[in-house]
């Protein structure tokens, strides 16, 4: 991969002259050329993608893909689809593309293939009520133990794909905290609960303390014996795994060209293989290769990875927007935002370049978002009339899972509303004409029109797919996949490791030695005093 300061590139310097030029044009205005909505949509299979909300032009579309081809993103997705050791500071390809790839040329196919086959077998053994409880029972619950990229991802996918959910309930324990454990836990048979430990080195503080809290509840309960009927692991600690109690039949592999937060589409994905079946798991993954082929195929200027990634950093980098919304119009997506934060902001939250040099330009971008319509009634007053500039990602579906036409018409009408209200906004004229149909005196319509002003010109990209699926679920998951890595390629930054994530966990073992004696720790004053504290109570 080249590593090249953005900022030193022909294109970065024609794009702060052409900003400069286009900065405080309003959409209204550009919207002036009729066949504007036509020239910035892509339709992709099941979506439509709309990106003429956004303050561009057709020449600042062309100077961004200038931007990606001076920086070598074609070069940089042959690396990363022809399993280079692009994570460089770990020394790892980045292949999770790897693990939906069905084609005859997949890299490590027959490996990745063979955890494909065991997950199937396991999950219709559960299922099906073949894989038994120690005592007998069929399973009806299944845990999910995990953290991070271990429990978000898994958990997003079940949540999203609820429809298609069988008979078993999926409960999900990810952080520390003793009561979240007791809670998932507390009203649980475990005779006929199966937990899936998920944890690359089986040493991840938090899961493993949850896993044997858990283990702990469960054979007090049915005994030690019972564990390897009730407990299975996706690990590559196969010793540790063991030593646990968990079978070898039980492990399920995955392998460090995988990322934690890139990882629900292998064996981390085996609660959501077991909530909604095998096939279904298939379908999401197949979805998924689908956009990865549109991604290394499809030219720059048709390529939704890459438009919406430069729509990014065009308004992160020129206009100075240092957060994007995610509002998906279905309340199965509620957790998309929480699944994107980790995607994007543990990738792209960086300060050194892949050189080695501190940047000095803007990176990363805060992602944050809820379920529409419960967002307007939260946070859409500072997108419309704050001091921000917000984009957003608006995602649609044209049809609705259970057919309810009245609902899903009134969802919609609210999805396009808000797109067209963010753009248009409301001038002062329009306020004074419609307070001068109220009964309010002139002084009053006066006192109001400043604060019933909109300004409009709010960035919106719209994503708009026929159904929520299985597959078109996996395919809008991996566009933002790709999404991270053309603007990690651009911020020539690494975006595959996470280095930050380590210091407050390392800090974390040294405080808890620390609560035996508080008083002779060396901590900062703050620290110190919270420790005394906490410890007094």
């Amino acid at each position: 991969m080249m590593n090249i300061n953005p900022t030193e590139t022909n294109a970065w310097k024609k794009l702060q002259l052409h900003f400069d030029t286009i900065r405080d044009t309003h959409l209204k205005e550009l919207f002036k050329d009729q066949g504007r909505a036509a020239t910035f949509t892509i339709q992709w299979q099941d979506f439509l993608v709309d990106y003429s909300k956004n303050r561009i032009t057709e020449e600042t579309k062309s100077l961004l893909i200038e931007l990606a081809e001076e920086v070598g993103l074609s070069e940089a997705i042959a690396s990363y689809y022809g399993g280079e050791a692009i994570n460089k500071t770990e020394d790892r390809p980045v292949m999770h593309t790897a693990l939906r790839d069905f084609s005859a040329t997949a890299y490590h196919k027959e490996e990745v293939a063979g955890v494909r086959n065991a997950i199937k077998t396991f999950t219709k053994s559960i299922i099906e009520g073949t894989h038994t409880g120690a005592t007998g029972k069929t399973i009806t619950d299944v845990v999910n133990i995990g953290i991070g990229g271990s429990d978000l991802g898994p958990v997003m996918v079940v949540e999203a794909l609820q429809y298609y959910k069988n008979h078993l309930t999926t409960h999900f324990i990810s952080n520390v905290d003793g009561d979240h454990v007791m809670e998932t836990i507390k009203d649980l048979d475990p005779e006929t609960t199966l937990f899936v430990i998920v944890s690359k080195t089986f040493t991840t503080q938090e899961t493993l303390s949850n896993a044997t809290t858990v283990r702990a509840w469960f054979v007090d309960q049915l005994g030690e014996e019972a564990v390897g009927s009730h407990f299975v692991a996706v690990s590559t600690n196969l010793e540790a795994v063991q030593n646990f109690g968990i079978a070898s039949e039980n492990i399920f592999p995955m392998w460090n060209w995988v990322g934690g937060r890139f990882s629900l589409w292998s064996s981390v994905g085996l609660s959501i293989a077991l909530a909604v079946g095998y096939d279904h798991f298939e379908d999401l993954l197949r979805g998924a290769q689908e956009m990865d082929i549109h991604f290394k195929e499809q030219p720059f200027d048709e390529n939704i990875p890459v438009i919406t990634a430069l729509l990014s950093v065009w308004y992160n980098n020129f206009f100075g927007a240092e957060s994007e919304a995610v509002i998906p119009y279905t309340q199965y997506l509620h957790r998309l935002p929480a699944y994107l934060q980790q995607a994007i902001m543990e990738s792209n939250g960086k300060s050194v370049d892949r050189n080695g040099n501190p940047v000095g330009y803007e990176t990363g971008n805060i992602i944050w978002g809820e379920p529409g319509t419960n967002s307007q009634h939260a946070f859409f007053q500072l997108i419309h009339q704050g001091t921000k500039l917000i984009p957003a990602d608006f995602i649609g579906f044209k049809k609705s899972l259970h057919g309810n036409v009245d609902h899903h018409d009134k969802l919609m009408a609210n999805f396009f509303a808000q797109t067209e209200a963010l753009m248009n906004g409301k001038t002062e004229a329009q306020v004074t004409e419609e307070l001068r149909e109220s009964p309010l005196s002139r002084k009053r319509i006066e006192q109001l029109t400043p604060f019933k002003v909109f300004e409009g010109n709010k960035p919106t990209t719209t994503y708009l797919i026929n159904t929520l699926s299985p597959k078109t679920l996996g395919a809008l998951v991996a566009m933002y996949e790709h999404k991270i890595f053309v603007q990690g390629v651009i911020w020539n930054i690494y975006s595959y490791d996470q280095w930050g994530v380590e210091l407050g966990k390392q800090l974390a073992k040294q405080v808890l030695r620390d609560f035996d004696d508080v008083e002779s720790s060396v901590h900062d004053a703050s620290t110190k005093q919270l420790l005394i504290s906490y410890k007094k109570a």
